[in-house]
């Protein structure tokens, strides 16, 4: 009986072990466990209920990181926003790679955090160079950086819920983009060619793809002929709430794709934006400015709404 009782809390034991929270240090400079981010997560145990803390010091580390499926609730910060850098230089255009593989970092497990942190693919501008791609559902991210030119974010899985707050997101082209339902809060999101801020590719049947509340759009000097987005496929769906707009946001504010069909399904809308940018009265026929009942009701709870209870922006 002794023995069985032993063996009884050993199991106990190692099942207490493997939910314990964790946390580790990443350094360059070798201060901390790990000198590389994916090194740290390649440590990590799948499946881990409890959260895994990842504190990342100053410095730049280049490397392709991936976040497999199976790491789940972990949660990156970075020692500050302008001194953490995780950065690579893969393009569309090497070795054919195309768009998808580009990534700087590729997050695939549910429940990942990150703040803090400057992600950045620095290719030259030679093809789409993803810096973040976003596959896992419940992903959020407070004051980070996303640097790159053409498809900087990703937000992938037409399941995923994604929430930025305080983000800085800059780009060329469709450097937002992707089926995700994503929330920006505060974003400041900069363009840096004349082109297109966002290319969502909702599918039909979600009612939301992209919100933007209370961000900043402001352009590089020189840049006066900016698009708020165009449909990546047909049921594309963005709203801009309270955002301030630079001059550079063009009139229509929104563009079919070359492809008039695209104005019967996608689903634009705007509600009291300001700055030089705002012009409600010539945007294009097909997008919407909403009524302040309408635009009141849009809210975090209820876009992510699946049942989980899941609201970043409490």
């Amino acid at each position: 009986m002794k023995r069985f009782e032993i063996f009884l809390f050993l199991i106990l034991l190692s099942q207490f072990s493997y939910g314990q929270e964790r946390h580790i240090v990443v350094a360059a400079d070798g201060s901390g466990e790990f000198t590389s981010v994916q090194e740290a997560v390649n440590s990590i145990r799948a499946y881990m209920s409890d959260t895994t803390y990842m504190f990342i010091k100053n410095g730049v580390y280049r490397e392709k990181v991936v976040i497999p499926s199976w790491v789940t609730n972990l949660k990156m910060k970075g020692e500050s926003a302008e001194k953490t850098i995780i950065t690579w230089n893969d393009h569309a255009n090497i070795r054919n790679m195309g768009t998808f593989k580009t990534y700087t970092i590729w997050i695939q497990g549910a429940g990942f955090t990150a703040e803090e942190i400057t992600f950045e693919n620095n290719a030259e501008q030679l093809g789409q160079a993803v810096a973040v791609h976003v596959d896992g559902d419940r992903a959020v991210f407070r004051r980070c950086r996303f640097l790159g030119n053409q498809d900087t974010l990703l937000t992938a899985n037409q399941e995923s819920r994604q929430y930025y707050e305080d983000c800085y997101i800059e780009g060329t082209t469709d450097f937002i983009f992707g089926p995700a339902t994503a929330w920006f809060e505060r974003c400041h999101i900069h363009s840096k060619k004349n082109s297109y801020i966002t290319a969502a590719s909702t599918v039909e049947g979600h009612e939301f793809g992209y919100l933007f509340r209370g961000c900043r759009l402001t352009a590089a000097d020189g840049i006066d002929r900016v698009y708020l987005g165009r449909p990546w496929r047909p049921y594309a769906a963005t709203v801009f709430i309270r955002c301030e707009m630079g001059a550079h946001i063009v009139p229509a504010g929104w563009h079919n794709w070359d492809n008039p069909a695209n104005e019967l399904t996608a689903r634009y809308a705007e509600y009291a934006s300001t700055g030089p940018g705002a012009s409600p009265g010539t945007r294009v026929k097909w997008s919407r400015q909403l009524s302040r009942r309408e635009a009141r009701t849009i809210t975090p709870a209820r876009v992510f709404e699946r049942n989980d209870g899941w609201n970043p922006g409490k």
